[in-house]
């Protein structure tokens, strides 16, 4: 039969899809050069001091472009400011607050998939309670969920995909789905790969009201860690995807409609060999940087340590209390002394807002807006 997008997709194939598609030659050969390109990140993220410095880096430019997906905006100013300070993070406006939502859910499911050692229901279920602020687990089969064109697309509000539906299918779906993530004798199929494919199921079964895009690209990187690929969930994966908005979602529609898998393949890797460029390139100007300011900074004040240059490399917004804490500094005159040279050596810049001052290493914000 016709597929018909207004009518529930409940004849949704059960993963593994046909083995020919795992051997096109093209796939192979796009297989190879992303492999490689995504074990270059790795080899960086090893390089780098504390690898979780990059939380507040390149994981948070993840999380807004994967919120940005959605439409949801926030400005980097924004951003760096809450990330900065528990104050100005309860202060932030509702869009800044759903892309901070995003990174906690990143790394509540890295907590869990590590505590559990695989991808399971629980940990995904984690991952979209974290991103909505829900209780809610998997969607009810009385739920009229559809997919929808937005208000400002062509033909807003057509519908597009009808997710399946009924007693006991979504649940079925998804035990398919992770036992194929994590039973590698039985699907011994290449983890990259396993990830295009799973990506593209998650998203058709929709196993939540609302937040599976979100909750899907999380899965992506967490995944890559657990299959060993990546050592922290930091890939910058959404920023091809919403640079390739379009093509991400044509190359979804021609697997439901047509089973044609492949364009969707190839767009995957491409995504990951792309963002991998990205993710290495970030990587590799962080830590020159990084060098050059505490060579810079040693020169000219005589407390600065390395271990002040990796907070201050720890995220784009420094609050005096972060090195206060860290060096157990707590006169205010005397933080107030330290940051005023840092500010004179051009190691921080200060910026008002209100009766608050945040400094700003203007040099790691430059690498991370580039």
């Amino acid at each position: 039969m016709p597929y018909d997008r207004t009518k529930p997709f409940n004849n949704l194939p059960l993963l593994p899809p046909d083995q020919a598609v795992e051997n096109d030659i093209d796939i192979f050969k796009k297989l190879v050069t992303a492999s490689r390109a995504l074990a270059a990140v790795n080899v960086g993220i090893l390089r780098l001091p504390n690898p979780l410095m990059l939380v507040n880096t390149i994981g948070l430019q993840e999380a807004q472009a994967s919120t940005a997906i959605e439409n949801i905006f926030t400005t980097e100013d924004e951003l760096y400011k809450a990330v900065s300070d528990t104050v100005q993070e309860d202060r932030a406006n509702i869009a800044t607050k759903e892309v901070l939502r995003y990174r906690e859910a990143l790394w509540e499911g890295y907590r869990l998939i590590k505590e559990e050692n695989q991808i399971d229901l629980k940990s995904i279920t984690g991952i979209f309670r974290q991103i909505k602020q829900s209780s809610a687990g998997l969607r009810s089969p009385a739920s009229l969920t559809v997919i929808q064109r937005g208000q400002s697309e062509f033909r807003a509000g057509e519908v597009i995909y009808t997710p399946p539906r009924g007693p006991g299918l979504i649940e079925k779906l998804m035990d398919n789905l992770l036992e194929y993530l994590n039973d590698d004798k039985q699907y011994p199929t290449d983890p990259l790969l396993k990830m295009c494919f799973s990506h593209y199921q998650f998203e058709a079964i929709h196993p939540f009201s609302d937040g599976n895009g979100r909750t899907g690209r999380i899965l992506n990187l967490l995944y890559l860690v657990h299959a060993g690929l990546l050592n922290q969930p930091v890939l910058y994966l959404s920023k091809y995807i919403i640079v390739n908005k379009e093509d991400y979602y044509y190359n979804l529609g021609i697997v439901t409609q047509r089973g044609s898998w492949k364009p969707w393949i190839l767009y995957m890797l491409d995504a990951v060999e792309n963002t991998s460029h990205l993710t290495s390139q970030l990587i590799n100007n962080i830590i020159a940087q990084m060098e050059a300011t505490l060579i810079h900074a040693k020169g000219k004040i005589k407390w600065y340590s390395k271990e002040v240059n990796e907070l201050i490399f720890s995220q784009p917004y420094i609050k005096p209390q972060l090195i206060g804490d860290r060096l157990g500094i707590t006169s205010r005159t005397t933080l107030t002394k330290y940051f005023g040279e840092l500010v004179d050596a051009k190691v921080l810049s200060p910026i008002k807002d209100g009766r608050e001052t945040f400094y700003v290493n203007d040099d790691l914000v430059r690498i991370l807006e580039n």
